[in-house]
């Protein structure tokens, strides 16, 4: 733990922009875990009397067209969005790091078989092929998660899947083959470590997609269901308004939508010097 710590003050110390990755992203985490504790009222009590009221003291980011206090909703939808998106990205990393690892490795019919089922998901535009999915399954949120852990599984599949190929016949691996080292065991203490730092800024980038895709599902009507705080879902809603001049009600759960992911897309690299082991000797 104490040469964790020691890298990891060395990584942040060295790049300033992962520095303010990694802050934008505790702040992140800490309104998604304490969101509905520190939100100053109530996202669903509706109040007629403080129908579309616009930034205020009491109400920073204004009220929506029920009265509920739009501050409060954007805080308490953090943990909604990130929750799906850290859900969905560990489900599609596990399965197509395994999938991926193993067609690498062996090659052969696996290899030919995986490719022809990760080709076969590429074929067709992502977003449509999530709207499919919880279109035919129904617009739960487990069925959110699923549909975007399905559309991510490629990324995955490939990346570790060409990471494993390169690194199957390494002078470390062969060492480890010929101790007595089955070939799980190489892939789980030899080849997996090694394949991790590019895998991590898919993790990164596919978090900000995973918050999109949520949230896209959401504003055409196939996500989250009203009267649920949810980031896309509070875009939708305040579209409507802007003709009619109220530009915050669309402002800023977008501005929060957009934030969440510029973080997540600068995270990458910062992850990747953590968990590469060239970078810890």
């Amino acid at each position: 733990m104490t040469r964790f710590l020691k890298h990891f003050r060395y990584v942040m110390g060295e790049n300033p922009v992962t520095v303010f990755a990694f802050s934008l992203f505790t702040v992140i985490l800490f309104m998604g875990i304490f969101g509905h504790w520190i939100a100053p009222y109530d996202p669903l009590a509706t109040n007629t009397a403080m129908t579309l009221k616009p930034p205020s003291w009491s109400h920073p980011f204004g009220t929506d067209h029920l009265g509920r206090d739009v501050f409060s909703r954007v805080i308490v939808a953090t943990r909604l969005d990130l929750g799906i998106a850290v859900s969905a990205v560990a489900l599609s990393f596990l399965i197509g790091s395994a999938l991926g690892c193993s067609a690498g490795f062996w090659g052969g019919w696996p290899d030919r078989i995986i490719g022809r089922f990760s080709d076969t998901i590429m074929a067709f535009p992502l977003f449509v092929l999530a709207m499919g999915i919880v279109a035919a399954m129904g617009n739960s949120v487990e069925n959110i998660i699923y549909a975007t852990a399905i559309i991510n599984l490629p990324f995955y599949i490939r990346v570790s899947r060409t990471e494993a190929s390169v690194r199957r016949n390494a002078g470390y691996v062969n060492a480890a083959r010929l101790s007595g080292c089955t070939d799980g065991r190489i892939l789980a203490t030899q080849v997996f470590p090694n394949i991790l730092p590019p895998m991590m800024i898919q993790i990164s980038l596919n978090m900000g997609w995973a918050i999109l895709n949520a949230a896209g599902l959401s504003f055409i009507g196939l996500g989250v269901r009203p009267p649920d705080a949810e980031w896309g879902i509070m875009v939708a809603e305040g579209a409507t308004y802007i003709v009619s001049g109220e530009w915050w009600l669309a402002l800023f759960p977008g501005a929060a939508l957009m934030t969440a992911v510029f973080c997540f897309n600068l995270l990458g690299d910062g992850l990747r010097d953590l968990v590469d082991p060239l970078r810890r000797t």
